[in-house]
């Protein structure tokens, strides 16, 4: 069996893929074996294609979904989709897809993009085995197949019976909202039996122990709305990942955690990375999170603040949205627009971890030259600016009367 990441780390061996790390993320090569031994620092791999740093100490990184569904399927809508994610700067990428052939539609998004692929195997199971005749074999057996097809992650909802106990009575406004956590739950409900994959939790770390797929373990019992609180049943779930991912990671198998996302009220959310972030080394992923209910058609903004916010206060992965979120399947322009979002906000949110980058203040020096092709070189989506911008001098907001233009020889110096 190979060695995993974390093997070499123990052993102070560099890899490749830390070399590239340490290149990328300005992280001294000591550092960053400390770190991926521990767990607080993943490195996420795919065969012949750049690897992808997640965690503590690196840069803010921005998931994609995609996938059909059991009412959509448009395979080439699909692949439109990887090419946005390819394009405009996504660091990974997500198939969800529930609808056709799902294997080949898989097989087209690894053809199609050189980024790592995240998928949930609970998803693929249940849409061709039925919930009804759904067997724990099944569920191991799908997630076997979807290591060996050579994804870089998975996501396992562990959710343990007694926190769905904990569910019950609550008064949660929206109570589950979780599909794979959902899907998880009602076999477990419908079988009288304890979650597979925690009753096989070293089945499943042998499975992705053999080649070094990370474990991203799903946050089942977020909150569906900013008025369903923190509840027994979300830190009884955070205590359960962080002692799997524990057990994984002392067996070499890296780990990410989805220790919070949905909905949150703004003023929450550094308290609910502070709680994470005081219980557990490993990278924290977020989904959104979405700090207001009302911006519906408009969901990317309003998770890109809630992401923000999120990053700032220590948040190492964020999962984008769309305009399309809680309506439909979102179509390639929208992903594009979810997309470059949530870049904003991971940029924003380094700002605050890190300071504030080199390139802000490029654009800034460009910007006050007028140097327009400047500006657009650097923007995060340089196609969208050069349809409003002039070809010189001052924009049309101000024309004649930009301050800049106006001011440039005082507060220069001239006579």
């Amino acid at each position: 069996m190979r060695p995993t990441q974390i093997d070499c780390a123990r052993e102070g061996k560099l890899t490749l893929e830390m070399q590239q790390t340490m290149e990328r993320e300005n992280i001294d090569e000591d550092t960053l074996l400390s770190r991926v031994a521990e767990g607080s620092l993943v490195i996420m791999t795919r065969e012949g294609c750049p690897s992808i740093a997640i965690g503590r100490g690196a840069s803010t990184k921005v998931n994609v979904n995609l996938g059909t569904s059991a009412v959509r399927i448009d395979p080439d809508a699909e692949l439109e989709k990887v090419r946005i994610a390819e394009k405009y700067g996504a660091d990974t990428i997500t198939d969800l897809s529930m609808g056709g052939d799902i294997r080949a539609i898989r097989a087209s998004v690894f053809e199609n993009s050189r980024l790592p692929i995240t998928t949930v195997p609970i998803y693929q199971t249940v849409v061709e085995c039925g919930m009804k005749d759904l067997t724990e074999g099944d569920i191991l057996s799908y997630l076997k197949a979807h290591v060996d097809e050579g994804v870089s992650s998975v996501v396992l909802h562990c959710v343990e019976k007694a926190t769905l106990e904990k569910l019950k009575g609550v008064g949660r406004v929206m109570g589950m909202v979780s599909k794979g956590g959902s899907l998880t739950s009602v076999y477990m409900l419908t079988n009288g039996c304890e979650n597979p994959f925690i009753e096989h939790f070293d089945e499943v770390i042998e499975t992705l122990r053999k080649k070094d797929v990370v474990l991203s373990l799903g946050n089942t019992m977020r909150s569906g709305c900013i008025h369903d609180y923190r509840d027994g049943a979300q830190l009884m779930e955070i205590e359960t990942n962080v002692r799997l991912a524990k057990r994984a990671n002392e067996e070499g198998v890296q780990v990410i955690i989805e220790g919070m996302g949905g909905h949150i009220q703004a003023a929450e959310i550094p308290e609910h990375v502070n709680l994470y972030k005081s219980r557990s080394a490993f990278p924290l992923f977020v989904a959104g999170p979405l700090p207001t209910d009302i911006a519906l058609g408009y969901d990317h903004i309003a998770g890109a603040v809630g992401a923000s916010m999120a990053s700032g206060a220590g948040a190492d992965y964020l999962c984008y949205i769309t305009p399309a979120e809680h309506l439909s399947l979102p179509n390639p322009e929208q992903v594009r627009e979810g997309l470059i979002a949530f870049r904003i906000a991971a940029h924003i949110g380094d700002s605050m971890k890190y300071g504030v980058s080199e390139r802000d203040l490029l654009l800034a020096q460009k910007r006050a030259h007028f140097d327009w092709g400047g500006q657009i070189k650097l923007a995060l989506d340089p196609d969208r600016p050069g349809d409003m911008c002039p070809m010189t001098g001052p924009c049309s907001m101000c024309g004649e009367y930009c301050a800049i233009k106006i001011m440039g020889d005082y507060l220069a110096g001239d006579e």
